[in-house]
């Protein structure tokens, strides 16, 4: 049984009773959010993963993508960001990988790591294609199923499905046309595929199919984005809303049958149309999972995007997003490096962690950080910091005279001059 069918049948399974503990929550509520689709749990009957709930209710999650490309193809530089992902205290994993071995790859990497692992099974399909055929364009239909299952049976845990692209939301794309263009690989893959084969997309028209290998490898289905907009005046157009649709009538009948489903959001929203995608995409797919990709609220930041996404991503937890992709400082310019993972994981958990602040009114540990800082207890904050390891690197570098104090303010600390005078 999966767990949408246990859930449905009233049993409370290992994985509900762990992310119950872990969010402070019953653990029927855990069990009722599954079984009506707010809240998935990703696992796999393959390879035992450290537990996280993503959905209504819960603490925002973040995923960390990596993966090479053609031009740069380093398994043990792969390895090594996905050891940092977690060290940075990434909840899930994505492996994108389109150069050098893609399996080989894959087995590294979910063999390094103890988190749930996600990927996108038609970038194999349609790259094993290009190197076999000579053009993506020459994709088999079956080959996108059977990689569907090998990846599933590595202990693939959550895969990106372009489940809504189809001729109709291709309509949208070309009538309305792009500012910023088709920014999605798997968007680019399948649009491509379709208009030279004149078929309909596999992936849509057989989804009867690809359900019974997610429900037969207990893979959480999360409904692919492939027209999310690159550019904030592509945000919310004909073709990203068309897919939206779509994917949300196809997740209500995933769930159905039994398959945890998540469904993905657009790439750069600007900040006046964030709260409007997140309440559309929460009405339309009944309440799934909101996997906001970024999201990235300005392009004019190359270099700094990390913490353009943290603002968009902060602003989305906090209207009812669940779950949000991070960036890294080298998005839009290069494969990003094992320290920059960490840094875009650190700006993503902040970001969801102040959307927990109004999303969940959780408050406690920012309220307990102000007490150290007024106690002057350093000890505490350090224990209380998204980065302890960076927090006291930077003071033991610069450590002042008065080791109550810091450099910034030295003898002249308002709070040590006034907590010789008053009593809080």
């Amino acid at each position: 049984m999966s767990l949408v069918e246990d859930a449905r049948a009233g049993r409370i399974t290992q994985e509900m009773r762990i992310v119950a503990r872990q969010e402070g929550v019953t653990e029927d509520f855990v069990r009722r959010g599954i079984a009506g689709g707010h809240i998935v749990i990703p696992v796999s009957p393959y390879r035992k993963v450290k537990i996280c709930g993503i959905g209504e209710g819960l603490r925002t999650k973040v995923n960390a993508s990596i993966g090479t490309s053609t031009d740069i193809v380093d398994i043990d530089m792969e390895v090594e960001k996905a050891r940092q992902a977690e060290r940075a205290g990434a909840d899930t994993l994505m492996e994108l990988s389109t150069g050098g071995d893609l399996v080989e790859i894959r087995k590294r990497v979910i063999a390094s790591t103890s988190l749930s692992v996600g990927s996108v099974p038609l970038y194999q399909a349609f790259i094993e294609a290009a190197r076999k055929d000579g053009a993506v364009v020459h994709m088999k239909e079956d080959d996108l199923f059977r990689i569907t299952a090998e990846q599933a049976k590595l202990g693939t845990n959550f895969m990106a499905i372009h489940t809504g692209i189809n001729w109709e939301t291709l309509k949208r794309l070309r009538n309305q046309g792009r500012h910023g263009g088709l920014v999605s690989r798997g968007g680019a893959f399948m649009t491509a595929w379709m208009i030279h084969n004149e078929k309909e997309n596999p992936l849509y028209s057989e989804f009867d199919y690809l359900l019974e290998i997610m429900k037969e490898h207990e893979v959480t289905l999360s409904m692919g984005n492939g027209m999310r907009a690159g550019a904030v005046h592509d945000a919310t157009d004909r073709a990203q809303i068309q897919e939206l649709l779509i994917n949300a009538e196809l997740a209500d009948k995933a769930h159905a049958e039994g398959v945890q489903v998540i469904v993905e959001g657009p790439g750069h929203i600007p900040i006046d149309e964030i709260q409007a995608n997140v309440i559309l995409q929460k009405r339309v797919s009944n309440r799934k999972p909101f996997y906001m990709l970024g999201p990235l609220v300005t392009d004019i930041a190359p270099g700094y995007d990390d913490r353009v996404a943290a603002i968009g991503a902060a602003l989305s937890s906090g209207y009812g997003a669940d779950f949000i992709c991070y960036v890294t400082p080298s998005e839009h310019l290069a494969l990003p490096t094992p320290e920059e993972v960490f840094e875009g994981v650190i700006s993503s958990r902040i970001a969801a962690h102040v959307g927990d602040m109004i999303k969940l009114k959780k408050r406690e540990a920012d309220l307990e950080m102000g007490h150290a800082r007024r106690d002057l207890d350093w000890e505490r904050q350090f224990q209380l910091a998204m980065n302890p390891e960076r927090a006291r690197k930077i003071r033991q570098e610069r450590m002042p005279a008065d080791a109550d104090a810091c450099t910034m303010c030295g003898d002249y600390c308002a709070l040590k001059i006034v907590n010789r005078h008053f009593s809080f």
